[in-house]
């Protein structure tokens, strides 16, 4: 029997994937796996309640852990999962109240366009406004409970990324669904991770945008204040200078993600890759839980900086934050239509458009170095008196390189000789004159 006609749309709509990343299934699988064993790894070896950043390994101690059931129960926590949730349901509450104005994205394969409700600011203001509240109402004591219900929150993390994944997963078998091009491989455990629904929505919530945000983002930003009221209620009411700056940095940074919340909707994460569990996972539970380490580790490690230590650190992160926000302010303008700079561009075939002078003709990726310096500032105040808390600048470090790999060879694929032609104008990566 010849296929329909609506079948050969949907085929022509959503191709097959052909090209595997992170070396295919067996790599998805390891990756699922090792996400939510890292995330715990870096509670229990960079823990007080351990024993310290690394705590001493004894294997045999080690190895009786993970073979006693007592272990595995003891990393769920009702009570926890419930304030998970509860926060969920808050922040879901929040996009649905709170007013926002409505933008549409850039344009489907189908033709169209989504739209998506701006407000992630507004929740976050209302966020750190009740926090407040709270602290000058009940005194920093109030927030402890995130100090000590570290683990239970980490497992509602994970089991929300889960229970994402698999109804994105499922819902990505609608008639109509339109399907990321690089997660429908027709393998279920590479689509699982990678994402195979493009938009999954409920109703006029798309789940992918507002996951990106507002969840794991803001409850960062709070953690790290519940942090910060843990080591004040320890001292007598006072923080150290170390914590106060990890917790103004990231604070600053995600605040200033939530008020420039246009800007995501042109980031390969919104136009290009699917909703699935390296998403939800990476959103949910990775972000708030492995970002917020320097902040925890202060908490047991009381550092002093001093005025001079102190201003170095500020001058590396406001550098840093320079670099990522000029350089993000000249690519938006340019894509918008405006170039106040008049920065000069070479026209491909296509009639796109790419930038060869400013921060965009240093580099290709000039706001990947912004980011880089913020992350290497933001594990400063921790001393140098152990690295794991610089495994965030590692780890970033590894996915900046791994996202300029994937967005080369894409427009590689995209540009042809036009974008060879643009790599010899434009030579450097990341860091000018180094990678």
């Amino acid at each position: 029997m010849a296929p329909s006609s609506s079948s050969k749309a949907s085929s022509e709509l959503n191709p097959r994937t052909t090209h595997y990343e992170f070396m295919g299934p067996p790599g998805a699988l390891a990756i699922t796996i090792g996400v939510p064993f890292m995330t715990y790894a870096l509670y229990f070896g960079c823990s007080e309640q351990t024993g310290g950043c690394p705590p001493p390994i004894d294997t045999a101690v080690i190895i009786e852990s993970l073979t006693s059931l007592s272990f595995w129960k003891s990393l769920w926590d009702t009570q926890a999962t419930l304030i998970y949730l509860a926060w969920y349901a808050f922040v879901v509450a929040a996009w649905f109240v709170l007013p926002g104005d409505w933008i549409e994205g850039t344009p489907l394969r189908t033709g169209g366009k989504k739209k998506y409700k701006i407000n992630a600011f507004s929740t976050g203001l209302l966020t750190l406004g009740i926090t407040i509240g709270v602290i000058t109402r009940y005194g920093p004591q109030a927030l402890s409970f995130i100090y000590d219900k570290w683990v239970g929150l980490v497992t509602a993390s994970i089991l929300m990324s889960v229970v994402q994944a698999v109804g994105c997963y499922l819902i990505s078998f609608r008639e109509g669904e339109l399907l990321a091009l690089g997660g429908n491989s027709g393998n279920p455990i590479y689509d699982f991770y990678i994402g195979r629904s493009l938009n999954p929505s409920i109703g006029s919530l798309d789940l992918k945008s507002f996951n990106e945000l507002r969840p794991g983002l803001i409850l960062w930003m709070l953690i790290d204040v519940g942090m910060a009221c843990e080591q004040a209620v320890r001292r007598g009411g006072k923080a150290t200078d170390s914590m106060w700056l990890v917790l103004a940095f990231q604070s600053w940074y995600v605040l200033d993600a939530l008020y420039n919340e246009p800007a995501i909707f042109t980031t390969m994460d919104i136009t290009t890759d699917g909703f699935g569990f390296m998403l939800a996972v990476g959103d949910l539970a990775w972000v708030p839980f492995v970002y917020s380490l320097q902040a925890r580790y202060l908490v047991w490690n009381q550092i002093e900086l001093g005025p001079v230590n102190t201003a170095a650190i500020i001058a590396v992160n406001l550098l840093g934050y320079y670099i990522f926000r000029a350089a993000n302010g000249e690519k938006n303008d340019f894509r918008n239509g405006r170039n106040p700079k008049n920065l000069q561009f070479m026209t491909t075939e296509r009639g796109t458009k790419l930038l060869t002078s400013g921060w965009w003709g240093r580099s290709r990726h000039p706001n990947y170095m912004g980011d880089l310096l913020m992350a290497f500032a933001w594990s400063l105040p921790t001393g140098f008196n152990t690295p794991i808390t610089y495994f965030y600048v590692i780890y970033f470090a590894v996915l900046l390189i791994h996202r300029e790999r994937r967005d080369d060879e894409a427009c590689e694929k995209k540009y042809g000789k036009d974008w060879e032609k643009y790599r010899k104008l434009v030579p450097y990566r990341i860091i000018p004159y180094v990678y």
